[in-house]
């Protein structure tokens, strides 16, 4: 079976070399559709031997998507933007699972790198080059409406989804959303697309969440409310929404109902990968309620389904401390380090915890890295943490 990538691009010179290098020994053909780059995106496409086209923007990323379709010749399909990778582990399954005769479309877990919710999702990118198949909706767009109208004339076809991580995607990053201004660009094309579709879920779930993360609580909570009425048995859809409204909820001081959202959310039979982020702010919001036990059981319970969840060890990290189980809260911590070296907060409470226990030297060794790393990712903190250092008396305000 013949496998190629599709993909739509505008000014991606620097994201572009990573991704075309993770699947350049992977697909058959490269298609890419740009549409209207005016740094060096062409010429990196051309050098990796792409088939590339041109396309007129048009606000509307489905229409873009689909006309990248009409070049594509291979027997399946995959997609991916130009801040995504394949990750290497998964290649084994792709090429085997191609080769099967029962999928029409297979879902795969992408991780979302720093973001600072959900830290991963289940996209639908890896399909068979059926004529059917057409992306909708302007923002976000999907080819899953296509899929389930064509099983509904050809259920010999089955959707499925890949085990383990298929796409690291760093495109939620702070610094990429500001740069590409993506909150307003999504915010503008999904509510002209509401205006005409207003009971559509998947925007519903998409843009209340954006108005969430904007500020707009109480329009995005309308949104997705109406989502979850309109949503049936997609639990995946179900998911998020009520997910969601657990941080909106939580935004409102709401404890008891973002408690309970974030609990309907984790009783949804998906893919348990997927519930890290419900499970991780219900335990941090049981922790600020009182309810540590609760909160423990909740992190604990995100490290069973994903033992590389460096968020979920660091906060169990915290539940340790907060129990007086120093020992094991320094392993806790340790163990978040190990997964994200880069994680300021980590090594500063490592720094208090080896405090506690008298290990002075390993405490001054984690502070020292936490204000390395906090100078480079807030810095008041690092001068708040100098201060508080020198003040304690371990060290004088000017030696780190």
């Amino acid at each position: 079976m013949k496998l190629s990538l599709c993909m739509i691009v505008k000014n991606e010179e620097t994201t572009l070399p990573k991704c075309l290098s993770s699947v350049q020994n992977v697909v058959d053909e490269m298609v890419i559709l740009d549409t209207g780059s005016s740094d060096r995106t062409v010429y990196i496409a051309q050098q990796f031997g792409a088939e590339l086209y041109h396309f007129q923007w048009c606000n509307d990323f489905s229409a873009a998507r689909n006309a990248a379709l009409k070049y594509v010749t291979g027997d399946w399909v995959l997609v991916l933007d130009a801040d995504e990778t394949l990750t290497p582990s998964i290649v084994p399954q792709i090429k085997s699972v191609i080769e099967s005769e029962e999928y029409l479309l297979l879902n795969l877990v992408r991780q979302e790198v720093g973001a600072e919710q959900s830290p991963y999702s289940l996209v639908s990118r890896l399909f068979r080059n059926h004529p059917d198949i057409r992306f909708e909706r302007p923002y976000h767009a999907l080819v899953d409406d296509s899929v389930a109208n064509i099983l509904t004339q050809e259920p010999n076809w089955q959707i499925g989804y890949l085990q383990g991580v298929a796409i690291l995607h760093k495109g939620y990053q702070k610094i990429a959303i500001a740069q590409n201004n993506k909150y307003a660009k999504a915010q503008t094309t999904m509510e002209a697309f509401l205006a005409t579709h207003p009971d559509d879920p998947y925007v519903c779930s998409k843009l209340g969440a954006l108005y969430v993360e904007t500020g707009k609580i109480n329009q995005g909570m309308k949104l997705l409310q109406r989502g979850i009425k309109g949503s049936a048995e997609n639990y995946e859809m179900l998911y998020e929404l009520h997910y969601h409204l657990g941080i909106a909820h939580n935004h409102l001081q709401d404890t008891p109902q973002a408690i309970w959202h974030y609990q309907a959310a984790i009783k949804l039979p998906i893919y348990p990968i997927l519930k890290l982020g419900a499970y991780n702010n219900l335990g941090s919001l049981l922790k600020a309620n009182g309810d540590i036990n609760g909160a423990k059981i909740a992190y604990e319970t995100a490290l069973k389904i994903d033992p590389n969840f460096a968020t979920g060890h660091y906060n169990l990290g915290m539940i340790f401390k907060t129990l007086g189980l120093f020992t094991d809260a320094i392993a806790s911590y340790q163990r978040a380090i190990k997964l994200n070296p880069n994680y300021a907060q980590a090594y500063q409470n490592l720094g208090v915890v080896q405090l506690k226990v008298g290990n002075v030297p390993a405490s001054l060794t984690a502070f020292k890295n936490a204000i390395l790393l906090h100078e480079q990712q807030n810095p008041e903190e690092a001068h708040r943490l100098r201060q508080g250092l020198s003040e304690m008396g371990l060290l004088k305000f000017d030696a780190l």
